[in-house]
């Protein structure tokens, strides 16, 4: 081999050294990010004319597809699991736990002890005051714990137009990034970075929706759900919907009063386990809004009718007029069956017994309907009252069973629905989580070894060193070449 030979194979093999410990540096550095993809320096022989030594063919980027998919899949699984808990967490706080005082069953509790305390005393005021402000306390009860469910409802709504929003601009950095990716791959340039930012991109839409890759040519990807949406093939999906400020009781998707979600213009089932957008954050948002937030309301309301029934029931009172309300009212007025949805928000205690509209409360012993407060021992209304409450009722949802339960014992049963509900969410999210964090261990360690890396720094420094050897020994020759 000649001398220039000798020199031009060392100083292949010293760029592809510097070459390699870019590249291995760039793997240790950025071991433990997300979306980061191993290089490694893919390298052939050199056939130069007689000339040996080595050329660069390119850098390959290493990344388990099918790992990443079910990592992304674990991830969609958290966000759907963590947003329901979220709800359910908040809806025992508006119906509080049996040990609260705060919660139904308590001001329930405090509203029958008030009757006890005022049929022993009818005659004391302060006790049948102390009857119309548990009432009253009882009735707000049901309206917080309704307009709660309503806020909850209108922030889904919210929190849904700002995901959409979002996922709108990822699909579009996704369309985006082919683009540069294919362009790339025409003109032989790297396209390793570029894949690390779109791979980042699909991470965070998996958690908004669950997300198939399908490849395509020149490096570039085609998104679907499992649900069967195109999200992206070539061109990015446009998902719309629209925004409602305000949530009343009665507002539902299905009645139109609420939007739903379109693709491309085209309408999707939202609400279905098996939807194109079921899983992941949006799905979840959309179940709390139109689903599981709508089956809280209507078991708040069962409760909320079956409290103005017994006391509204005709043989209640016999000093009230046909039709008129009990105690507890729907605004003021009488309720009515084909009304229920909504109740908890509209129930009211009767301004007949509240001095501040212009009642009074020896009504609660002489009855609603009497003209004069009559003895004042007379405790007949306020011990019927007590026995309603004691009374077994059979709930108008199935939900609470088919059999015959108290007032009390209808707001321990809701109170139990939504903290056995709020139980199991958070156990589905401990799975998931639990579940995703070891895929994540799986794609680290499948990722950047840096032990290994290391002991690549070492080959490639003594690859360095050799060629460097070899190029000091040229030189030498050359010298001594030149001086004879």
């Amino acid at each position: 081999m000649s001398l220039s030979g000798a020199l031009s194979n060392a100083l292949s093999g010293l760029t592809v050294a510097g070459r390699a410990a870019s590249v291995v540096s760039s793997n240790i550095s950025n071991a433990l990010n997300d979306g980061y993809g191993r290089r490694e320096l893919e390298i052939s022989t050199r056939q130069t004319g007689s000339y040996g030594g080595v050329m660069i063919n390119g850098v390959v980027r290493h990344v388990d597809s099918r790992l990443v998919g079910d990592w992304r899949a674990a991830g969609s699984d958290v966000a759907y699991a963590e947003t329901n808990a979220k709800f359910f967490k908040r809806m025992e706080g508006l119906t509080g736990t049996p040990e609260d005082s705060g919660s139904l069953s308590g001001r329930m509790a405090t509203f029958e002890n008030a009757l006890i305390s005022s049929a022993a005393r009818p005659d004391l005021p302060e006790r049948l005051n102390g009857v119309l402000i548990a009432a009253k306390d009882l009735a707000e009860g049901f309206t917080s714990a309704n307009d709660g469910i309503q806020k909850i409802r209108e922030e889904a709504d919210s929190e849904i137009a700002a995901t959409v929003e979002r996922a709108n601009a990822l699909l579009q950095q996704v369309q985006s990034l082919n683009i540069s990716i294919s362009k790339e791959k025409n003109t032989g340039g790297q396209t390793a970075s570029l894949m690390d930012h779109r791979q980042a991109v699909i991470d965070e839409l998996s958690e908004i929706v669950p997300v198939i890759e399908a490849p395509r040519g020149n490096g570039t990807l085609a998104l679907y759900t499992p649900g069967g949406a195109i999200l992206i093939d070539g061109t990015a999906a446009t998902l719309e919907f629209s925004r409602t400020n305000t949530i009343t009781a009665n507002m539902t998707r299905g009645n139109g009063l609420l939007s739903g979600l379109t693709i491309n213009g085209v309408g999707v089932n939202t609400d279905s386990a098996t939807g194109p957008v079921s899983g992941g954050r949006l799905g979840a948002l959309f179940e709390i809004r139109d689903t599981l937030a709508v089956e809280s309301q209507a078991n708040l309301d069962t409760a909320a009718r079956d409290m103005i029934e017994r006391f509204q029931d005709a043989g209640m009172d016999t000093t009230r007029a046909p039709g008129d309300p009990g105690l507890f009212t729907d605004s003021g007025f009488t309720f009515a069956a084909a009304d229920e949805v909504g109740i908890s928000g509209r129930i009211e205690v009767n301004a007949i017994v509240d001095p501040d509209k212009g009642g009074a409360t020896w009504h609660l012993r002489a009855g609603l309907g009497a003209a004069t407060p009559g003895s004042a021992g007379e405790s007949t209304l306020l011990n019927d009252m007590m026995e309603a409450l004691s009374a077994r009722r059979v709930p108008t949802s199935a939900v609470f069973g088919s059999t015959g339960i108290s007032a009390a014992g209808l707001a321990s049963s809701l109170e139990s629905i939504v903290g056995a509900r709020r139980n199991h969410s958070e156990q589905n999210l401990s799975f998931a989580s639990t579940k995703e964090s070891e895929l994540q261990e799986r794609l680290l360690a499948d990722g950047v070894d840096t032990d290994e890396e290391m002991q690549r720094i070492l080959l490639i420094e003594q690859t360095y060193a050799a060629n460097a050897r070899i190029v000091q020994t040229v030189e030498s020759m050359i010298d001594m070449l030149m001086r004879i």
